[in-house]
C-alpha cells in the first residue's frame, strides 16, 4: 500500500488552501502539494511536483474533483495518466476512489454531471447577459469615474494616505493603488 498525497488548489491569492490542507491531512495525506492559480491555467507547478514525487501504489487525494481539472476531458486525461502510473485518485467530497472498478465508474458519471452543470451555468450566464443588453443595460464592471481618480491622485500627491483619499472620493482602496501605479504616483512618505 502506497502513500496518500494531497493536492489543494485555489484560484486566487485571496483564497486560502488551509481548509483543503486540513481535510486532506485528516484523510491521511502525508504531504500536501498546493497551487494558487485558476483552473483554466494549464500550468500547475504543485501538481507537477506531486506527479514527480508520486510512486506506483500511491493515491492522489483532492477535496473535490474540480480542484484537479475544470473539464471532463481534463479530468479523464488526468485519471488516465494516474492509472497508467499505478496511482489511484481519491476525491473526498464526491467519495470517489478510482482504486476500485466501482469507484472508477462513479468517477466517470460524476465527471459527466459536473461537465454538464458547468455548461448549463455558462449558457445561463450568456442568456442573462444577452437579456440585460436587450434591455439597454451594460453588464459587467462599470467604468471608473476619471474625475474621482484625478481627485484621489491629487489628494495622494498632497500627502494624504491612499486609503484616506479613496474614502474621501468614494473609490475602493485597491482602485486608488492601481491608478497610482498606472500614473506613476508614489505613496507619500
Amino acid at each position: 500500500m502506497g502513500d496518500v498525497l494531497g493536492y489543494a488548489r485555489v484560484s486566487t491569492g485571496d483564497q486560502d488552501v488551509a481548509g483543503q490542507r486540513l481535510r486532506l491531512e485528516h484523510a491521511g495525506a502525508i504531504r500536501v502539494f498546493t497551487d494558487v492559480r485558476s483552473g483554466k491555467s494549464m500550468e500547475r507547478p504543485g501538481l507537477t511536483e506531486l506527479l514527480a514525487y508520486a510512486r506506483k501504489g500511491d493515491t492522489l487525494a483532492v477535496v473535490r474533483l474540480d480542484r484537479l481539472g475544470r473539464s471532463l476531458a481534463e479530468l479523464l486525461s488526468s485519471v488516465s495518466l494516474l492509472k497508467q502510473r499505478g496511482i489511484a485518485l481519491l476525491s473526498l467530497e464526491e467519495k470517489i476512489d478510482t482504486g476500485s472498478a466501482a469507484g472508477e465508474l462513479v468517477f466517470h458519471v460524476f465527471g459527466a454531471i459536473a461537465h454538464f452543470e458547468r455548461r448549463l451555468i455558462a449558457e445561463r450566464t450568456k442568456d442573462g447577459i444577452a437579456a440585460a443588453r436587450a434591455k439597454g443595460r451594460r453588464p459587467g464592471r462599470q467604468p471608473i469615474d476619471p474625475d474621482k481618480v484625478g481627485a484621489a491622485l491629487t489628494l495622494v500627491q498632497a500627502r494624504l494616505s491612499p486609503t484616506e483619499a479613496a474614502r474621501q472620493v468614494g473609490l475602493g482602496r485597491a482602485t486608488v493603488y492601481r491608478e497610482m501605479a498606472l500614473a506613476g504616483v508614489a505613496r507619500p512618505a
